[in-house]
């Protein structure tokens, strides 16, 4: 959209914003003392590290999961090390009637949701060619759906509470198409989750923020498989898959207030692979 001279100085009401009362203290900043965090797809993983990050951190932690319910006795651990709360909830996110209650309990046991990751996901490494359309809805129904489902009510939230905070997990390959394994798919899910987490930062504006994790292999069962492995070594700049402790500090800065003045960014933590 073009913009006149008179556009561009006239005064706008209501701007600049206040700047937020955060601590001036950088290591105040990450506390999340009070902040109550729900993760997705929270059992184990990268999810389950997000979980511990914030517990870690001082949160009070809604760990949801589907089938793996070790979440349930992880929670009970985390609660139990960090001196939090820590509850597991099993909740299938591509049942948009499943996400809405999720929520709504989590809201009646611990009173409001600071911040959601919406980290649940899955891939089946398959050509287009040799997938069935069962395999592309369910990875549609989790990967896409999930996400706008988990959005659209926890949005609702946030936006009745005056404040909030929504993280994605995407994946470095909505960055590239040369990931070393067959799974056109997955890849276009997370270009979906990638660009609807952007739009989201623009339209809460007013009561929360929004971004994007994107990463790249860890070592978890979501990582490279065996047939990826050494072509992930090397590609990968410094040689190797990450360990799940080297992600949580990015989800703990995002949902912290330490990065109060960030909002639509897309943090790409891979290693180095999609470097040039």
């Amino acid at each position: 959209m073009s913009m006149t001279v008179e556009d561009c100085t006239r005064v706008r009401p209501g701007f600049p914003r206040p700047v937020p009362d955060t601590p001036n203290n950088v290591l105040q900043q990450f506390q999340m003392k009070g902040k109550v965090v729900v993760v997705t797809g929270a059992a184990d993983g990268i999810g389950f590290a997000v979980a511990e990050g914030m517990a870690e951190a001082g949160a009070d932690v809604a760990m949801w999961y589907n089938s793996n319910d070790a979440a349930v006795e992880r929670a009970k651990g985390l609660g139990a090390m960090h001196n939090v709360r820590a509850v597991a909830y099993q909740v299938d996110v591509s049942e948009a009637e499943q996400v809405k209650s999720g929520i709504e309990r989590v809201v009646g046991e611990f009173g409001k949701i600071d911040v959601f990751v919406a980290n649940a996901g899955m891939s089946i490494s398959k050509p287009i060619l040799e997938q069935t359309l069962e395999e592309y809805q369910k990875q549609m129904s989790v990967n896409v759906d999930g996400v706008v489902f988990c959005s659209k009510y926890i949005g609702a939230v946030f936006k009745s509470q005056g404040h909030g905070n929504l993280i994605i997990t995407s994946s470095m390959s909505a960055h590239i198409v040369n990931v070393p394994v067959d799974q056109p798919v997955y890849n276009a899910t997370k270009a979906f989750v990638t660009h609807f987490g952007k739009s989201l930062a623009r339209e809460w504006r007013e009561f929360a923020r929004v971004n994007v994790v994107s990463p790249g292999f860890f070592d978890t069962k979501m990582g490279a498989g065996e047939l990826a492995l050494q072509e992930a070594y090397r590609m990968a700049a410094l040689g190797r898959q990450g360990h799940v402790k080297e992600i949580k500090g990015v989800y703990l800065y995002l949902g912290s207030e330490a990065s109060s003045f960030m909002t639509g960014s897309d943090v790409l933590i891979d290693g180095g692979y999609v470097l040039p």
